[in-house]
């Protein structure tokens, strides 16, 4: 059976065919970015009476939210006992206490709108398979527990296979998140709101009023401005220097539904293992699998993605899988996602990143927050997400951490030999980056031999992008800007293409030195250097 390449959420519903601005626009609030929580917060802000327009660069909810697992759920692997740990324990309850409105909120609301997304009311586990790991499993269920959640150490799972232990959080959900946002987006238009997809923004001017202009010319003042593009694509408070990208691998396939597991799981152990499902029809349900986290520009994506069918086969035999696709998030250095105003010098702009993986719930709690925020009704757990926030004494060490691995791409990537010699190390379906008149190039042939070159550097800060064959994509390991092989805009903070290059004839095989070492070596498809 072929397994196709996208995403089951995308595939199971239909494109959106949303305008793109035509003009200067005036609004109360601005949102650019169309996943949850740039939606969310558009709907939640039309509820509260405000004119409000949303810009997305490409299509709504088809970035990371159409790549998600979307496991709505509290129970966020081990992050209680990290907050309760590094924020005290009223931060940890305020934690629990946001996520689990946010989980509430989408049940509600989809009852509300009759949205039929597929909502379904499970068990969360988060377990491990090794006795060895149980401590941080108790500290876990201990700090759930201590912060409100009905949270348990547990022995036993409903997974096929068994387990050391586990915390359980009883109530946790499972939905189609594009099902439940196009609704969103639908309900939100009816009522006035308006949405601009393929529209760019590319500059701010932080004022009183705010004015954002696009890629094409266009200018939108407003009031108030969200920046909700997953990784800000615009970086006033340097937020960089404190958000991780990671990259993770999805495989689903049909399984009979009496064998699937009736809740949502996960493990830190094996490179992380994600399960869920959804309904599938004709007796059957869809397995969901996640793991095999990694940086940007790592090599082997192809080889992580044979590990984690192999888990998938071996764990739940019989599963015929269907579906693979890869997802990406940004993890803060103090493990608590940024929402509220961007910078200490700002009163009109706001932003939300670092959702660690968890971008359901969070998500739809961005909404609640930032609305209650722009319309002075700030719920009591704002404080906690503040992305004003700096306690180098918890964040020190993780800061440090993330800018010696940056420094080694930026520097490192520059002073070590070229990912390939020439354009003739280059095979079909394969790229790398080469030394062309002394630049940077990064180098694609196509299956059918043609090669395809742009500039090296993300246009981000300026490191040096590496090449991921398995999605034939060019990745920056620095901060996560994706791009496709002609150079433009897959995924940010970047939010201007990498520039074409012309490259130079290539010799012809006739004419390449005998007996050159380099002639005959297989080039570095991943993008390690």
């Amino acid at each position: 059976m072929t397994i196709a390449d996208e995403s089951y959420w995308m595939d199971s519903t239909p494109a959106t065919a949303y305008p793109a601005l035509a003009g200067d626009l005036d609004v109360d609030a601005l949102v650019v970015g169309g996943g949850i929580a740039g939606l969310s917060t558009a709907w939640e802000l039309t509820e509260a009476g405000r004119t409000v327009a949303l810009v997305e660069a490409d299509m709504i909810a088809a970035g990371v939210t159409g790549y998600t697992t979307a496991k709505l759920s509290v129970l966020h692997t081990l992050i209680y006992d990290k907050v309760r740990t590094s924020f005290g324990p009223d931060a940890a309850r305020h934690y629990a206490e946001s996520q689990h409105q946010a989980v509430e909120r989408v049940a509600a609301v989809a009852s509300r709108l009759g949205i039929d997304c597929d909502l379904e009311r499970v068990p969360a586990f988060t377990y491990v398979e090794s006795p060895s790991e149980l401590d941080a499993i108790r500290a876990e269920a201990d700090a759930a527990a201590g912060a409100g959640l009905p949270a348990s150490f547990v022995t036993d799972t409903d997974l096929p296979f068994p387990v050391a232990g586990a915390v359980r959080v009883e109530n946790q959900a499972q939905f189609h998140p594009r099902r439940y946002l196009l609704a969103l987006a639908e309900d939100l238009t009816s009522r006035g709101g308006q949405i601009f997809e393929r529209t760019r923004a590319t500059g701010l001017d932080d004022g009183d009023p705010c004015r954002v202009r696009t890629e094409l010319g266009h200018t939108i003042t407003a009031r108030q401005v969200v920046i909700a593009t997953h990784y800000p694509v615009f970086d006033r408070a340097l937020l960089f220097a404190r958000l991780e990208p990671r990259r993770e691998l999805v495989v689903a396939g049909a399984i009979p539904a009496e064998l699937a597991p009736d809740s949502v799981s996960i493990t830190p152990d094996q490179n992380t293992r994600s399960v869920r499902t959804a309904p599938y029809g004709d007796g059957r349900r869809l397995l969901i699998v996640t793991g095999e986290h990694f940086t940007p520009g790592a090599d082997d994506v192809a080889g992580r993605w044979e590990r984690l069918i192999a888990w998938t086969r071996e764990r739940f035999p019989g599963t015929s899988i269907a579906y693979r696709w890869a997802t990406q998030d940004n993890t803060t250095t103090d493990r608590v996602p940024f929402i509220g105003r961007f910078h200490p010098g700002t009163e009109n702009v706001y932003v939300a990143t670092g959702f660690g993986g968890w971008g359901m719930s969070t998500g739809v709690l961005t909404g609640q927050l930032l609305a209650g925020s722009l319309t002075g009704e700030e719920p009591p757990w704002a404080h906690l997400y503040d992305p004003r926030r700096l306690n180098l004494a918890r964040e020190a060490g993780s800061m440090l951490k993330l800018q010696a691995k940056v420094a080694g791409h930026f520097l490192g990537d520059r002073v070590r030999p070229s990912h390939a010699d020439t354009t003739a190390d280059i095979e079909p379906g394969n790229g790398a980056v080469v030394r062309v008149r002394g630049q940077h190039c990064a180098a694609y042939r196509d299956p059918d031999g043609g090669l395809h070159a742009v500039s090296a550097r993300c246009t981000h800060l300026g490191c040096l992008v590496h090449f991921n064959a398995a999605e034939t994509a060019w990745e920056c390991p620095c901060h996560g800007s994706r791009f496709g092989i002609d150079g433009a805009v897959i995924q940010g903070p970047a939010n201007r293409p990498l520039e074409r290059r012309d490259l130079p004839a290539e010799p012809s095989p006739a004419t390449s030195p005998v007996g050159d070492k380099h002639a005959t070596r297989a080039p570095e498809t991943g993008g390690a250097s």
